[in-house]
């Protein structure tokens, strides 16, 4: 007799928590760069522009935009722990490649492999939290997702900067990196079981209605369309997840940088950054909240109050009270983070939910190139400040947006039909 695939985090909790570890550690891995490689590029390697500092995360972000991409289309039809282990195994040259590198162009070569690891890590993590949920649980999920994986980006902020400050930028705070993956590439080959047969499973119900069903044969190209700009709710999830990732890079290139000129050590500095990181673990509340309310009204109250943290660092003066506004800020990334993901999965049919949530992942994503580029050239050609004024009106816009144009696409509270667009008619 076939196993019973039934979902539910109480009823999976088992592989739901090592789930959680898992992102954990993927959130560990993007944190170890979070704080020392922006400071490395000024100290180690004399690099002056802040274009050119910014350029290795242009290059995670372009790669990690298109794996979050084609690993939700692999990962439907080979399954989610096979492309999970390759996103591991991508990882294992990294902190090498720190260690090692006598130029700058090796750590942009190795944040390219940190792109690969967390495009497909990180998605293959969520996607099967989603998956092992379930509808009613969906919103939770997706926040302990995110709760746990920016809990661990901030740690391992944290944790590099105090290796930093008592020893020195590099090789100590890479051995620490080096044991993440380690650890992470064995629970995934021999702890965590394949989740696809739980949306299969979802798939199979018969209630879905003769819409729903139709909808589960759409292509790939189709869905891209579909999830990009066909669907007007979609659209503007896309450009919400766009222009969020733009205070993301600067938490990534511009904190550490204005608050290295504003004479904070890397210690206080892995504190400001850990901080707005840390705040992101409120996902767990958040993304439950999603599940309560609806989408909408957290997404469109976490971008201002996000925009709002973003510029208040420029006004403010003094150790703690940047702690303050970095918090701030990162409550409000809390708040919007898990319910946009949700927003894309609520909208995709189970069969295709892994490859739709990728094409809004990809355009999220590309918003680390397109954020690091603009704010690159901001600081460059004005000065750092600009950067924080230009990402908090990027912030407020897009949250309007949201706020005029997205329907609600929670199941019970949603007036957002998944199969207004039939195949026919897209």
């Amino acid at each position: 007799m076939g196993r019973e695939y039934k979902q539910g985090i109480k009823r999976n909790w088992r592989q739901f928590g090592l789930q959680i570890l898992t992102v954990f550690a993927v959130g560990l891995t993007m944190g170890s760069q979070r704080n020392v490689v922006p400071i490395m590029g000024e100290e180690t390697f004399d690099v002056t522009s802040f274009l050119v500092i910014g350029s290795f995360v242009v290059s995670f972000g372009i790669v990690k935009a298109l794996l979050n991409l084609y690993s939700g289309k692999w990962a439907d039809s080979y399954g989610r722990k096979p492309i999970l282990l390759l996103g591991w195994l991508s990882a294992v040259p990294i902190p090498f490649i720190l260690i090692f590198a006598p130029s700058w162009s090796w750590i942009v070569v190795g944040n390219i492999l940190l792109g690969v690891n967390q495009g497909v890590a990180w998605s293959m993590s969520m996607i099967s939290k989603i998956e092992l949920a379930g509808p009613s649980e969906r919103g939770l999920a997706a926040g302990l997702d995110e709760a746990f994986g920016y809990t661990g980006v901030a740690i391992g902020a944290w944790f590099t900067g105090v290796i930093a400050a008592q020893y020195s930028l590099r090789p100590e705070p890479f051995y620490f990196l080096l044991l993440v993956i380690i650890v992470a590439m064995l629970i995934a080959i021999f702890f965590l079981e394949e989740t696809l047969p739980y949306a299969q499973a979802e798939a199979a119900q018969p209630d879905g209605g003769e819409e729903f069903h139709a909808d589960a044969d759409l292509p790939f190209a189709e869905i891209v369309k579909r999830a990009t700009y066909k669907d007007r709710t979609l659209f503007t999830a896309a450009q919400a997840g766009h222009v969020e990732n733009f205070v993301d890079t600067l938490v990534w290139i511009a904190f550490p940088l204005f608050l290295l000129a504003q004479g904070l050590d890397t210690a206080q500095i892995g504190v400001v950054v850990g901080v707005h990181s840390g705040a992101y673990f409120l996902q767990v509340y958040t993304g439950r909240l999603g599940d309560q309310i609806g989408r909408k009204p957290p997404i469109v109250i976490g971008f201002f109050l996000a925009g709002g943290g973003v510029l208040g660092m420029t006004f403010v003066e003094g150790y703690y009270a940047w702690i303050i506004m970095s918090g701030i800020a990162g409550v409000g990334m809390a708040l919007h983070y898990p319910n946009l993901i949700s927003v894309a999965s609520d909208a995709a049919h189970p069969l295709w939910r892994s490859t739709g949530l990728g094409v809004y992942r990809l355009w999220r994503d590309l918003g680390y190139a397109v954020g690091a580029i603009l704010i690159g050239i901001t600081m460059d050609l004005l000065y750092i400040e600009a950067a924080f004024y230009g990402t908090a009106i990027a912030m407020f816009i897009s949250g309007g947006l949201v706020y005029l144009m997205m329907e609600e696409t929670h199941p019970e509270l949603g007036t957002h039909q998944r199969s207004s667009l039939s195949q026919g008619d897209a």
